[in-house]
């Protein structure tokens, strides 16, 4: 690794042991995003270079902040760059203790450890840092640490692109391994579904009523028998799918009683591809199903169920060209840190998805994340400190 682009080792783990240490559930990011703008004021950097956006107002969901935007001015001419990341996790990291144990960093006690995404907070934090402290040339810089991904993406989504900066390129702090460059995810939509039968006594008199989980029960049988569900299929259209509430109005069981036939049942899924029409279509297949069973269950006076399906886009599908100057640029940077990089299209969301929406081609790298959403998360120390070279590599280049 060449000195000029090389970080301080022993800093750089030291903060993201404090970060992994901050409480920040998807939706509860203040702490976090206050340890961030602390830890950045005591390296020297302006609190006038730090401001949160409006995004919360916007996001449909409750949630405490908004998007944290850092804006450095260039010691160079030339376009500007962002780097990104998600301040939140996900709740089973609620309470980790991080530890270090040799080349790793793992939870104490019985949570994930939120090494995605606080190795990322940790590379940009350690970015800034490194570059001021050396006071290293770089083009202008924003640094966006964004809210709800976890939980949908949201901060991503409602961010003013008018409020970045102009970037032409952006990377993204969000996975394994520097030499793992994401150009591509899919996308997504989910739906819910209210199923609203008819209740009557099981057993005195189960024709007066009409039930919304047998509704339910064969509008899925149908998804499942027509090739729907699941890993999905159609000539050289792919997609996946899933249904993964099947309960009650309130988030109960659907149903109380044996006794009663269940009046009210409430589904939640969704729909995948690489193709949005496609996505859209696995989605369409579900409504249609349901609309069919309704056809299906009946009481004795010929009435039959109400659906209400009710679907929204989570975020669209993107593909970076490999030819991209943004993919170009990631792929020298790691390859002179002597990586072999390999470019990634997911199957998962990702922030990026909203970016490239934005305007902004975004690429993806890693910092040493890994099991993550379990119980025996660990972050890779070297993964994560060659994020944090990659990070810097990249914001110095010419």
């Amino acid at each position: 690794m060449p000195v000029a682009t090389s970080v301080d080792t022993g800093p750089a783990i030291q903060r993201l042991l404090r970060f992994l240490a901050v409480d920040g559930v998807t939706g509860q990011e203040k702490a976090i995003a206050e340890e961030v703008i602390a830890a950045l004021t005591e390296a020297g950097i302006s609190k006038r270079a730090m401001r949160f956006d409006r995004a919360n107002e916007r996001i449909p969901l409750p949630t405490q902040t908004g998007n944290l935007i850092v804006t450095l001015p260039g010691t160079v001419r030339g376009p500007r760059r962002m780097f990104m990341t998600h301040l939140d996790t996900v709740p089973l990291c609620g309470g980790a203790r991080p530890v270090r144990k040799n080349n790793r960093i793992v939870a104490a006690g019985p949570t994930a450890l939120g090494g995605d995404n606080r190795t990322g907070v940790a590379c940009l934090v350690t970015l800034a840092i490194t570059l001021a402290q050396r006071a290293l040339p770089h083009a202008p810089l924003t640094l966006l640490f964004t809210v709800r991904e976890e939980s949908g993406l949201w901060g991503a989504r409602y961010v003013d692109p008018a409020d970045l900066g102009s970037p032409e390129v952006a990377y993204n702090v969000d996975g394994h391994s520097p030499a793992e460059l994401s150009i591509g995810a899919t996308g997504a939509e989910r739906w819910e579904a209210e199923i609203t039968g008819r209740a009557s006594h099981a057993g005195v008199h189960p024709e007066g009523g009409i039930s919304a989980t047998m509704v339910a029960s064969l509008a899925l049988a149908d998804v499942f028998e027509h090739g729907w569900f699941g890993k999905v299929e159609r000539g050289n259209r792919r997609g996946t799918s899933n249904i993964g509430v099947f309960g009650g109005r309130h988030g109960g069981s659907a149903g109380s009683a044996t006794n009663v036939v269940t009046d009210v049942a409430h589904l939640r899924g969704e729909s995948r591809s690489h193709d949005s029409r496609f996505c859209r279509a696995i989605s369409v297949a579900y409504r249609d199903a349901l609309r069919r069973a309704v056809g299906q269950v009946r009481d004795d006076r010929g009435r039959r169920a109400k659906v209400r399906f009710r679907l929204r886009r989570d975020y669209y599908p993107f593909r970076l060209k490999r030819t991209a100057p943004v993919v170009q640029q990631a792929v020298a940077a790691a390859r002179g840190m002597g990586l072999n990089p390999v470019l990634k299209v997911g199957n998962g969301g990702l922030d990026a998805n909203w970016l490239v929406r934005h305007g902004i081609p975004t690429v993806t790298f890693g910092a040493g994340q890994n099991g993550i959403h379990a119980i025996g998360e660990f972050v890779h120390l070297p993964d994560y400190l060659a994020g944090c070279h990659m990070a810097v590599a990249l914001a110095t280049a010419e």
